[in-house]
């Protein structure tokens, strides 16, 4: 039996219900890729204004980031003087090249709002003193747009931030890995390959060393640790010595200490290819995603009430080896406890379609159906019940505070 606010909470997202299949709509059906959302920013961030969110566009000198908060004093009855307590939701909206929605962002964006304006309604009803604070977060596919939020103070003050992902099935405990992308480019001499190849250092000799000591380094890593990478530039023409040659490698673990491990590992490397064939290389990190840290107060409430509205998971153990890709959620639940649930958009019973997966255009079809918007505001409900708790319940608060603590000291 739900408590008055909850039962507010649930029924104010009922009432957008219609509004919020809407703007799933709109988004779905004009994709825009990452930091090029203009569309879905203007989309959004003008309902939330409508709603009486106080909507910070192009949030942290990001164009298509925004941030919409809402603040409630209370009744005056709890201690002003007292840290207010704050929540935060996460809503993604880029798409993906040549297929569009197939990561289904436009879902992640109504479950991220469906929550903020629940949580909302409960605290103005009830005169809940907290904050609520949906963050608008672009380019999840491609450079993360979170990484620049978190840098810029956006995640601050925060208890808590969670969101929801959509997929082909329901997990609790997702368990995306870590991700770097080291870019590197070597420089060695041109020559004429035929009549004075002796003159030239070869540039794609460093890759070609680099790519295969990477993949012979692979055998002695951790079974859940991913290395890939591609050459991006092999030369100009077969005849001349290529004084130019560079690649492109990512990294994924499931520790942060795993992922500098492997970082040093591939940075030797690097060095070492560059040192014997005579080529002088730059490297460039042009991204890290970190590991998932779900805490386990948080995700276990919202399992708890996906639970009620007649969700089934498997165990713990049984996610947490389930095949992930890599978020720049990550990076956020490193910061602040939080929580990455998924959802199966293809069945409220949790039946799994045969050969759909993310980033398809099967997925892109699915993503825009009545059943995908269904199970999105079912997960949408768990989410802001879970962000109300945090409001409305101190000990469960502190207590994910606590464990995050722990695992910040553990992580480093």
């Amino acid at each position: 039996m739900q408590h008055k606010p909850g039962k507010d909470l649930l029924a104010a997202i009922e009432h957008a219900d219609a509004e919020l299949r809407h703007l799933s709509l709109q988004i779905h059906d004009n994709p825009e890729l990452g930091y090029e959302e203009h569309f879905a920013h203007k989309t959004l961030t003008d309902y939330l204004s409508l709603l009486g969110f106080n909507v910070t566009k192009h949030a942290c000198d990001i164009e298509t980031a925004f941030i919409a908060e809402y603040v409630h004093p209370g009744d005056g009855s709890q201690d002003a003087s007292s840290p207010m307590r704050s929540v935060g939701f996460c809503s993604e909206f880029d798409a993906l090249p040549a297929i569009g929605h197939g990561c289904g962002h436009n879902l992640i964006a109504i479950s991220g709002v469906a929550a903020a304006l629940g949580v909302k309604a409960a605290m103005e009803k009830n005169k809940i003193r907290g904050r609520v604070r949906l963050l608008g977060t672009p380019a999840e596919e491609t450079l993360g747009g979170k990484r620049p939020m978190l840098d810029r103070g956006a995640f601050e003050g925060l208890d808590a931030c969670m969101m929801v992902h959509p997929a082909q099935f329901d997990v609790l405990y997702r368990q995306p890995l870590g991700v770097g992308r080291l870019e590197m480019e070597f420089h060695g001499k041109a020559s004429h390959a035929s009549t004075s190849p002796w003159e030239g250092i070869n540039a794609l000799d460093a890759v070609a060393m680099t790519y295969n000591a990477i993949g012979l380094m692979r055998q002695q890593t951790l079974p859940a640790n991913r290395i890939h990478s591609i050459v991006t530039n092999g030369g100009q023409a077969a005849n001349i010595i290529p004084e130019h040659a560079s690649m492109t490698t990512l990294y994924r673990a499931g520790t942060i200490p795993e992922m500098n491990k492997l970082q040093d590992q591939i940075a030797e490397i690097i060095e070492s290819s560059a040192d014997a064939t005579g080529c002088t290389v730059k490297t460039d990190k042009t991204m890290e995603y970190l590991p998932l840290n779900n805490n386990s107060i948080l995700t276990d409430r919202y399992g708890s009430y996906m639970k009620s509205f007649g969700v089934h998971f498997n165990t713990r153990a049984v996610d947490e080896v389930t095949p992930a890709g890599s978020t720049d959620m990550g990076n956020v639940t490193a910061a602040v406890p939080g929580c990455h649930p998924v959802f199966n958009i293809a069945s409220l019973e949790g039946v799994r379609e045969a050969g759909l997966s993310t980033h398809s255009i099967l997925f892109a079809e699915r993503a825009r159906t009545d059943l995908a918007h269904k199970t999105t505001i079912r997960a949408a409900k768990g989410l802001a019940l879970t962000g109300l708790d945090v409001l409305l319940d101190a000990e469960f608060a502190k207590n994910a505070c606590d464990e995050f603590a722990r695992w910040k000291k553990g992580s480093q």
